[in-house]
């Protein structure tokens, strides 16, 4: 499994990293432009990502914005007919929050991030 974790928090980004370093690649990007940035050079080599957890609230780029971009990125491409699996991990419930998340998100979890409900939704999506 190769993932990037989008986290502008460098403890929220260290405690996905290892757990989910143990599944396989993992890289790093600490907003959101950085994050479509690295989905954009992966899909370029060909290397895709199979997971990307994604905060919200970032500089530079915010979470809901980054996801609408890679899911663009996706629809115009013609190699790969499968999408990257996009977990929201974020602090914020608010109503507004998770239904757009939910849009173009695969799952929506809240900080701080409970390794067991991460692991059982990666198993329920096959990706471990």
């Amino acid at each position: 499994m190769k993932t990037l974790i989008v986290e502008d928090d460098f403890t929220s980004r260290l405690l996905l990293q290892t757990f989910l370093s143990k599944c396989g690649e993992c890289h790093t990007a600490a907003n959101g432009k950085e994050a479509v940035q690295a989905f954009r050079l992966a899909e370029e080599r060909e290397e895709q990502y199979d997971l990307i957890c994604m905060d919200i609230q970032m500089p530079e780029m915010d979470g809901h914005a980054a996801v609408e971009e890679i899911r663009t990125i996706e629809s115009l491409r013609t190699r790969r007919a499968s999408r990257v699996i996009i977990i929201m991990t974020t602090g914020l419930s608010d109503e507004d929050n998770v239904r757009s998340a939910r849009e173009l998100c695969d799952a929506y979890l809240l900080k701080p991030i409970n390794i067991r409900k991460l692991r059982s939704h990666l198993q329920s999506v096959g990706l471990i």
